[in-house]
């Protein structure tokens, strides 16, 4: 019986292939690090070829690891990093340059030149794809490609390549050449597509000088995406999501004001706003939370841009501590009132500050300050950085948010998600299966292929922890005050 669903989870450091049962319990994963490149300061690639090769790869082992079949696999469902850009050739599935990776600045002046030329193309952004003018999305990026590798605009023009985002990559490869497709939820973070139309943008097309013939077309989240050759085996894939959104419908966040962070080197944390386009008027992104059951429903979304990756610098470049796993009881030991805020502006601002010259910064330091307080510290600035968003997300939508769930390998400590529950005075949700965005983009597949039901699978998920607040109003309002102290003093600091 074809009884399993297998999710692919390609992201920005590894690929994933996860079988979950008729039961929608993950049964096993196998997982391969991806080679990050850096060709130059502020450049980030994969490259495409690696990419499509591994993720093909963790399939045949996760269905090894699991004793399952390949002709039991009933379905699969693909979620992504996001905004990232390969383009190949039409003919052969040859990428011409490896992969630009949504963390990549080098359009930044691209950006920047638009933003001082062109008035009101801002606004027309916003307006139309929900987004702001950033080196981050796609579109400048795509354009970089072609205009910087020889003889590729030239071959678009001639509908000779194709673009798209890792979906769209993986699909095409998984199909042999057949599909070129994309779901709703990529195509909103290219800076390309018009969601509020729903297609690709004709002004925003001329004005990054994108041929049209290149873009893939553009569908539902749950939906027929073409058919997977693998081994013998063709297996349908029907459901597609970025891999926040896919977070998002992993957690379940399908009414309006349901919210969840995900603590991974970043934070990103979306606010499902329901089937009305929220625009922000806090620094938020408007994106298409997912597009299902014939129905649209949109989000707002807030990124942080390092997180996890503080700890990592605790680890790495400060020393201080020999795994992540540490800092949970070395924060616990930490003097509560030392009042030191580190403020892990490594790459700018992202949301609501959007202050891409802001840098880290550490405040509060006394004689007595140890290597437990800086711990503490560095893990209370995802806290205090999550409340930034949420706050700015309450404002815009006028919804009131009373809860927040919670997945990420950063969600695993105890600390943190107290303190967290502490900071916003709010329940904090952390699920058994913390694997949201493999789980999102297998409910997505699975029930659109008639594996599952979507009420049944909702009702069932299964909880780990309820974080309560515990802090008092006094309290939790000065540390807050001091953290947005440290913060101005690190904004605008490189310009």
């Amino acid at each position: 019986m074809k009884q399993y669903v297998l999710a692919l989870d390609q992201g920005t450091t590894s690929s994933r292939a996860v079988v979950f049962d008729q039961n929608a319990k993950m049964i096993g994963m196998a997982q391969k690090e991806l080679k990050q490149v850096f060709p130059k300061p502020g450049w980030v690639e994969h490259d495409p070829k690696a990419i499509a090769k591994d993720q093909i790869e963790m399939i045949y082992e996760v269905l090894k690891k699991t004793k399952v079949s390949i002709s039991q696999v009933a379905t699969i469902g693909i979620t992504n990093q996001r905004e990232s850009v390969v383009v190949w050739e039409k003919k052969n599935g040859k990428p011409i340059y490896n992969c630009i990776s949504w963390q990549d600045t080098r359009t930044d002046l691209i950006c920047n030149d638009l933003k001082s030329d062109e008035e009101g193309l801002e606004s027309y952004i916003k307006e139309t794809t929900g987004l702001i003018l950033d080196p981050y999305f796609s579109a400048t990026k795509l354009q970089w490609i072609l205009d910087n590798v020889s003889g590729a605009r030239k071959k678009a023009e001639n509908g000779e390549l194709l673009f798209g985002t890792i979906d769209t990559w993986l699909i095409w490869n998984l199909t042999q050449g057949q599909s070129h497709i994309t779901d709703f939820t990529n195509a909103s973070r290219t800076m390309l597509f018009n969601i509020v139309e729903l297609k690709w943008d004709d002004e925003l097309l001329e004005k990054f000088n994108i041929p049209r013939e290149m873009l893939p077309d553009v569908t539902h989240s749950g939906y027929y995406f073409g058919t997977a050759k693998l081994n013998g085996a063709d297996i349908e894939i029907t459901g597609v999501a970025g891999d926040q959104q896919a977070s998002l419908f992993g957690q379940g966040c399908i009414d309006p004001g349901q919210a969840k962070n995900t603590y991974g080197s970043g934070c990103f944390i979306l606010m499902n706003t329901g089937e009305e386009i929220q625009y922000s008027k806090n620094g938020l992104l408007t994106t298409i939370a997912l597009g299902f059951n014939g129905k649209i429903d949109y989000a707002l979304e807030g990124s942080v841009f390092v997180a996890g990756a503080a700890v990592q610098w605790l680890k790495d470049g400060l020393e201080i501590i020999d795994t992540p796993d540490q800092t949970e009881s070395i924060a616990k030991k930490a003097n509560p009132d030392s009042g030191v805020y580190v403020v892990p502006a490594f790459a700018g601002l992202g949301a609501p500050f959007w202050d891409m010259y802001a840098r880290g910064g550490m405040f509060g330091l006394t004689r007595d300050t140890t290597q437990s307080d800086i711990v503490k510290a560095t893990l209370d600035s995802m806290a205090y950085q999550t409340r930034d968003v949420l706050q700015a997300m309450a404002a815009d939508s006028g919804l009131k948010i009373t809860e927040l769930k919670v997945d990420g390998g950063a969600s695993a400590n105890n600390y943190l998600m107290q303190f967290q529950a502490d900071i916003m005075g709010i329940l904090v949700e952390r699920p058994s299966n913390i694997e949201s965005t493999a789980l999102g983009a297998a409910y997505l597949a699975g029930i659109t292929a008639g594996i599952w039901n979507k009420d049944t699978i909702f009702n069932k998920k299964s909880i780990d922890k309820t974080f309560k607040p515990k802090m008092d109003t006094y309290t939790k309002d000065k540390l807050y005050e001091g953290w947005h102290n440290a913060v101005k003093r690190c904004m605008n600091w490189a310009r």
